[in-house]
């Protein structure tokens, strides 16, 4: 399975895509992304897939849940061997049943195994994780909903770097729907993708939503960057902890966020433009075992990090 996402088949093919809906959520610094993709078996005979996606490493993944017909099952945590076990045991017996484990390659790619999905039937899965915002040089707060998730029939030939093809092919609708809400005002929000008008939810425009125009093939990520006024200002959100969750736990207590975002005076940033320390990174992880490309001669990506 190389570097392909979305639901596939056990010969690494794709299910047909019906439906992505996205909402998102963002206070102040951090946003909450609840993705739900909706696909159909259009074959004769009853498949057995995985969902593959991956997260970027400054994503927390907290909520899974599977839908095939009227069974919903959402993923709890259980030792790997045995949740294994488990799922072995369900599919032999004809039920219904998944499994999400990280994947053996990198831990930042995850695997469901949705197990048998019958003709005709449709598979909705939910994914809910939270991200913090990174801050760009003009002060806006920017989201990236990758195009990686909206899985793609990709070409025989992409190699193994994973390639995001036309849409038009797959016939599917998308919504995306942005709820803001900050301590300060929101300015406005832009993106690469058309966007509805802002809306206003009070009169202090500490509270908006906006939405994606509907039309959008996802054949690129979608960026948005949000602009609040005073963006310098120190900021406290607090958020109540879950009733249903058990006490003593960390769902169940409240928790605050303070966002601290300073601003240099222009002298001391000048003096510090012509020296400073520099660090370099070099990723490590097993993508970087995979060619630059397809084509002839293509270095592995780790050697082409390498210094002379």
């Amino acid at each position: 399975m190389e570097n392909c996402c979305g639901l596939l088949t056990g010969k690494n093919e794709p299910v047909p895509l019906k439906q992505v809906e996205v909402v998102v959520q963002v206070r102040g610094h951090v946003a909450s992304v609840s993705s739900t993709l909706q696909y159909e078996n259009k074959e004769e005979h009853p498949l057995e897939a995985i969902f593959v996606f991956p997260l970027e490493g400054e994503t927390a993944l907290c909520h899974f849940s599977a839908k095939i017909g009227e069974t919903e099952v959402v993923a709890e945590l259980q030792e790997k061997q045995k949740a294994k076990e488990q799922y072995d045991d369900a599919i032999s017996s004809g039920q219904q049943a998944f499994l999400l484990e990280e994947s053996e390659e990198s831990p930042d790619v995850f695997q469901l195994s949705v197990g048998s999905l019958p003709p005709g039937e449709k598979a909705s899965v939910t994914l809910s994780y939270v991200t913090e915002l990174a801050v760009q040089a003009d002060e806006a707060l920017r989201f990236c909903l990758p195009a990686v998730l909206n899985p793609r029939y990709a070409p025989q030939d992409s190699g193994s770097v994973p390639q995001v093809t036309s849409a038009r092919s797959v016939p599917y609708t998308l919504s995306l729907s942005v709820q803001l809400s900050s301590p300060s005002p929101i300015s406005k929000v832009e993106s690469n993708c058309p966007l509805e008008p802002l809306k206003y939810l009070n009169t202090e425009k500490t509270q908006a939503t906006v939405n994606l125009s509907p039309g959008h093939t996802f054949d690129r990520d979608v960026e948005l960057l949000a602009y609040y006024s005073g963006a310098h200002q120190p900021t406290a959100i607090v958020e109540m902890g879950q009733p249903n969750a058990k006490s003593g736990s960390l769902m169940a207590d409240p928790v605050v966020m303070l966002s601290l975002y300073p601003e240099f005076p222009a002298a001391v940033t000048s003096s510090l433009a012509s020296c400073g320390e520099f660090l370099f990174l070099v990723d490590r992880s097993g993508s970087m075992d995979c060619n630059m490309h397809s084509g002839p001669g293509a270095q592995l990506r780790i050697h082409s990090a390498r210094v002379s």
